[in-house]
């Protein structure tokens, strides 16, 4: 089974990140995901789902009710798929370069872990993982999430531009006529997975 990383900082748009990690799971990935501190007040106030503080494995029983709701899997296939760590576990697996997966994505990715990424800051578990994937010359996706953006801001991403990290920001498409706020979202994580190389049918593509 392939493995892909999965970070979520506080910035607005957690859904973002929940969307993303629910299709990796139906692109049958197992997929690691780490969340900030500020992350998971986000995602309580955004989609009021509640993230333990405890144990990783009470986190990971969090999530998976989640998409034992969404996704056509039993709850130990689901256990399979998705693992949580502790922003706080600095030892964990996907701290350290030998541990292989096909890439990692922050999503979405507020200023403040954007510039500990570009500055190789490495405090956390996330940056952490981020700067084992720049180093190891693994994919590496930001999807910054801020407005307006100033000049550090812009620093910083042209920064990680020049490093090879794809910098995608949330800026859903028009042209394909949504029709509720499902197809704007579904319109970005297309986007993304795109960008990752990961195939989908999430939006219908112009056609010219």
């Amino acid at each position: 089974m392939k493995r892909f990383i999965v970070g979520i900082t506080g910035a607005t748009g957690s859904i973002y990140g929940i969307r993303l990690i629910e299709e990796l799971i139906k692109k049958d990935y197992q997929v690691f995901v780490t969340v900030t501190n500020a992350g998971k007040e986000v995602i309580e106030e955004e989609l009021g789902i509640r993230l333990k503080s405890g144990p990783k494995m009470e986190v990971t029983e969090d999530l998976i009710q989640y998409f034992a709701d969404s996704l056509p899997l039993n709850r130990d296939e689901l256990n399979r798929r998705i693992e949580y760590l502790p922003i706080q576990q600095i030892g964990a697996s996907i701290a350290s370069g030998s541990f292989l997966t096909e890439g990692m994505a922050v999503v979405p990715c507020s200023m403040s872990t954007l510039s500990g990424i570009a500055q190789g800051r490495s405090q956390n578990l996330l940056e952490r993982a981020a700067d084992v994937m720049i180093k190891e010359g693994r994919p590496l996706l930001l999807s910054p999430r801020e407005m307006p953006l100033n000049s550090i801001h812009l620093e910083n991403m042209l920064t990680l531009s020049k490093l090879g990290v794809m910098i995608v920001p949330p800026m859903p498409g028009f042209y394909h006529h949504p029709q509720s706020i499902d197809d704007l979202i579904d319109f970005v994580i297309g986007k993304i997975l795109d960008r990752l190389r990961i195939s989908h049918q999430l939006f219908q593509r112009w056609q010219g």
